[in-house]
């Protein structure tokens, strides 16, 4: 496991893509719960090392109904993203995470993972790429699906505060997507 974390850590495969040195930032642990597989850290979290040290995070962790002691306990949860490293800004936000490092990485991360029991897809990069054909044509009919893909994953949008107008035009996710998401959490965490 040890050499495994390092061997991400050094990695330099996209460094000539990337806008800041490569900074490939994750957590897990063997006997991680669930695992939170993302699109990339954003700069706040390349500046701190953190995952998901940023506004997305705070309402990650809300919707998870977890708290920071637990969110950030790789024996509880794995927070891996399909982009390690920070892929730099766009015209509407970040750029689209690398595509090296989910075939690179992922299934070495997650074959170390025994206790694993759900992995809970943000974002339409993570969906297509674990779901492949099972993935709907849209983001939010894969999410207004989400029990179809229960129990192995549960897919959500990315929590960042800009698609607070996709979650106004979609009550149903606070509804029933939520309550649901806080119940199948509860349930992995409590064992």
């Amino acid at each position: 496991m040890n050499q495994l974390i390092q061997k991400i850590n050094n990695c330099k495969v996209c460094q000539a893509h990337l806008p800041l040195e490569a900074r490939p930032i994750f957590t897990f642990h063997p006997k991680s719960k669930i695992v939170i597989i993302g699109q990339a850290p954003g700069l706040a979290a390349h500046n701190t090392a953190i995952p998901w040290d940023d506004k997305s995070g705070e309402n990650l962790k809300s919707w998870l109904g977890v708290d920071n002691a637990t969110f950030y306990n790789p024996e509880q949860i794995a927070l891996i993203p399909m982009g390690f490293c920070y892929p730099g800004r766009g015209k509407s936000g970040d750029i689209p995470p690398r595509k090296e490092c989910a075939p690179l990485w992922h299934q070495q991360l997650l074959s170390q993972m025994k206790e694993v029991e759900l992995v809970i897809l943000i974002g339409k990069y993570a969906q297509d790429y674990y779901l492949k054909k099972e993935a709907k044509r849209t983001l939010t009919e894969t999410v207004q699906n989400f029990e179809e893909y229960l129990p192995q994953y549960f897919v959500l949008p990315h929590p960042s505060p800009r698609n607070n107008i996709w979650q106004a035009k979609n009550p149903w996710f606070k509804e029933s997507v939520l309550p649901a998401l806080k119940l199948e959490v509860e349930k992995v965490l409590k064992g």
